[in-house]
């Protein structure tokens, strides 16, 4: 089984913002192949697929951006999923609007979920997505992630989104990570 992760915070007042890209993406996972997420106990909206030949999990937890290992932890303990068979969704301000690049490991950078990951799981090397929102000008930046896209912002992080997905379906069809982040960064 392998467990794909979107970063965001739960509330229809986050619904659509510039932090909630790696629900979106979970999202928009789950439209593709009817999936319907259901409360867990380990804080976490999750729903299950059939993705290729793979069992996958999509997990969107609730306990809001900056605990997400929270979540995480307990899930992949109750489900046997190893960090080889974890990748996260998370938004990144130091990417073009929807430009994506993917990691197999690396520092929070600055990200709060990613930070909470990090700790809960014990270490820095896991997989991720990360999707572009670019950088505040004139805002602050937690006004700014809280924010949602612009429309001139609007067409790029649909791009973003859609390549997330198919770099992520590339990895459930089998596809080895660093063939897929040669494909996609």
């Amino acid at each position: 089984m392998k467990m794909v992760v979107g970063l965001g915070n739960i509330g229809a007042e986050y619904e659509r913002t510039r932090h909630n890209v790696g629900f979106m993406v979970v999202d928009q996972l789950a439209d593709e192949y009817g999936v319907t997420f259901k409360r867990a106990r380990q804080e976490a909206f999750i729903g299950s697929a059939l993705i290729g030949h793979e069992k996958v999990l999509l997990v969107k937890p609730t306990t809001y951006m900056n605990d997400s290992g929270r979540a995480v932890r307990p899930l992949m303990d109750y489900y046997h999923v190893s960090l080889d068979d974890l990748v996260v969704i998370h938004d990144d301000m130091d990417l073009p609007v929807g430009k994506i690049r993917l990691r197999q490991k690396g520092s929070a950078g600055g990200h709060n979920g990613i930070k909470s990951l990090i700790a809960h799981l014990g270490t820095p090397a896991f997989k991720r997505v990360r999707v572009g929102i670019d950088h505040p000008a004139s805002v602050s930046v937690v006004d700014y992630v809280l924010g949602r896209f612009t429309q001139a912002q609007t067409l790029g992080i649909r791009a973003g989104m859609d390549d997330a997905q198919a770099a992520v379906e590339a990895w459930l069809s089998g596809t080895e990570f660093d063939q897929v982040m040669n494909s996609f960064n």
